[in-house]
């Protein structure tokens, strides 16, 4: 983690036309925060998220490290998920927003005209929540009402938006559904979020996580390692739902039905996998790679926490000071649910 600073004397960001000025109360850590850390988007790098995370790949291609593809401009403030304040606002945005709960969709579709399929992630093509304080668009910062702790809610924006993502792309309905890596962060919110549309939840874990994931909504726990075909049997579910990927991937088609679904927006086992193509068009299955969001998909966050509906766990609390020992920690996969930083609080 040598390339990873706390510093003391950044600026505060000022808001320009059209933006706010957020006082950062949470930001939680997730995958893509390590992997734009140690360059794992690099189509050089062929291992798991875990081989490299505290060190980096040494195989690395600066051209193409950053999950969109393009070169990243440093320094950089990492951070995708911004919980806080509006402490004050740029031209053409309204002063009643000042004082504002709110959080910041994650995939910004501002900085790109709104064109599909293509978007800036707060943290990644610009600074974002690891900080004090955040400058995000007002129209993709939404106010939130509710009786969670700010740490829950910087739960939300990537982990939530990553795994409804993926449901709305699937039209995940009342089925059958498989959720990996299911005590992560995006599993996590999988498991609530599939359980949330009627659906019977599957759920692969470590053994020991059996208990925590069950309590997230799950209906059935396997162990991560185990034979799918021989537990559930072939053809035995109507949704995949993926973060891990690896070497067991090609038995998540296998265990799909025919006209099944399979969607993913992970690879931390590793990105690489074989597939027999005649699984594929001989069972009629639908593939789905998810990382554009559709504007409806954050909103809907919003209504789930407004609404009660959804909940996150959060394992553990860091000051922001703590960022290099939180993401070890992170990378140890020990805990269930989210790690979460606390920035310093000030009056501006």
């Amino acid at each position: 983690m040598e390339k990873l600073d706390y510093r003391t004397d950044v600026p505060i960001p000022q808001p320009k036309p059209g933006e706010l000025l957020i006082q950062v109360a949470a930001a939680g850590i997730n995958n893509t925060d390590i992997n734009t850390r140690i360059g794992w988007y690099s189509k050089a790098v062929n291992e798991g998220t875990d081989t490299g995370g505290a060190t980096g790949f040494d195989s690395v291609d600066d051209d193409d490290a950053s999950w969109s593809g393009t070169p990243l401009t440093f320094p950089r403030i990492q951070g995708a998920d911004v919980c806080g304040y509006v402490v004050a606002v740029g031209d053409g945005v309204s002063d009643a927003r000042i004082g504002e709960r709110v959080l910041v969709r994650n995939m910004l579709r501002t900085y790109v005209d709104f064109r599909p399929y293509e978007c800036w992630t707060i943290g990644s093509e610009c600074d974002g929540g690891f900080a004090q304080f955040a400058v995000a668009p007002a129209i993709e910062t939404h106010a939130v009402a509710c009786n969670w702790t700010d740490a829950e809610l910087a739960s939300v924006p990537c982990a939530y938006s990553t795994a409804e993502n993926m449901l709305h792309r699937a039209n995940v309905g009342a089925e059958r559904v498989l959720v990996t890596g299911a005590s992560g962060g995006v599993g996590s919110a999988a498991v609530q979020l599939v359980k949330r549309r009627g659906a019977e939840v599957i759920a692969l874990s470590s053994a020991s996580k059996t208990a925590e994931v069950m309590a997230l909504g799950a209906d059935r726990v396997i162990d991560r390692n185990a034979d799918l075909v021989a537990e559930l049997g072939a053809g035995s579910m109507d949704v995949v739902i993926d973060l891990v990927a690896g070497d067991q991937w090609p038995s998540f088609l296998d265990v799909l039905r025919r006209g099944g679904r399979y969607a993913t927006a992970g690879a931390i086992a590793g990105p690489l996998a074989q597939i027999d193509v005649r699984t594929l068009y001989l069972k009629d299955l639908t593939l789905f790679g998810c990382t554009f969001q559709e504007d409806e998909v954050f909103a809907n966050l919003i209504g789930y926490i407004e609404a009660g509906e959804i909940r996150p766990v959060v394992a553990r609390t860091y000051p922001l000071r703590d960022i290099a020992l939180a993401q070890t920690d992170f990378l140890a996969k020990k805990h269930t649910g989210k790690l979460v930083l606390i920035p310093p609080q000030v009056t501006t």
